[in-house]
């Protein structure tokens, strides 16, 4: 390649842009308290969206329906109901004379509404709330598991460098792996009823030792 070659390729389009272009920054971790609330605001909004027309509409109502104007409206409007129909406010004729049939059938209406809106809304909480108690569940057996397995790995690496016996026996109880219906079991059994009188702690060891035994 002449001299003259070379000098063309170093003028072509994009060489010195090649040559300058300085290296890309390292990624930075992100801060994972707020990475968590991203991710946790991120799944309350899929839930509403993913809420049907009737929940939308009865959510809705239920916020209006809780707020202190509504209340004052609804004052306002029974006093002066029952002023204008017991003849209290000249020039108005009574339309719905005592005991006010109209106005408590109109009444009625809106509360068995409001009443339906507020189930859809219960029922929907509920739902969420058994749902976000199931996943914290899960992530507490997964953080047993992963306890467990970690334990087992420093009991094993004790017992290599040559730590004491009696050290590493120390955390035997914790390395077995945590049983969740036995653990379910015996929370059946030692913890009241909604009815009966609670045991007393000797009651539940008792009860204990004599499964165990």
């Amino acid at each position: 390649m002449t001299v003259k070659a070379r000098r063309m390729g170093a003028k072509l389009p994009g060489n010195s842009s090649r040559r300058r272009a300085s290296p890309e920054p390292a990624p930075t971790h992100a801060d994972p308290a707020a990475s968590n609330v991203e991710k946790i605001a991120r799944l309350e909004a899929e839930q509403l969206h993913r809420r049907s027309f009737f929940e939308r509409a009865g959510d809705r109502a239920v916020a209006i329906a809780g707020r202190g104007w509504v209340a004052c409206l609804h004052l306002v409007w029974f006093v002066g109901w029952i002023a204008v129909n017991t003849g209290k406010v000249s020039g108005l004729a009574p339309f719905d004379p005592y005991p006010f049939n109209f106005l408590t059938m109109v009444v009625s209406l809106e509360a068995i509404f409001v009443t339906l809106a507020v189930l859809n809304n219960q029922n929907r909480m509920t739902y969420l709330a058994d749902k976000r108690a199931h996943l914290d569940l899960q992530i507490n057996l997964l953080a047993e598991q992963e306890s467990t397995a970690t334990l087992r790995l420093l009991q094993r690496v004790a017992r290599k460098v040559g730590v004491p016996t009696d050290e590493v026996d120390e955390a035997e109880a914790f390395v077995q792996e945590t049983d969740v219906a036995d653990l379910v079991t015996e929370m059946d059994e030692t913890l009241p009823g909604p009815v009966t009188a609670p045991k007393s702690p000797a009651d539940g060891q008792l009860t204990r030792g004599k499964r165990r035994g």
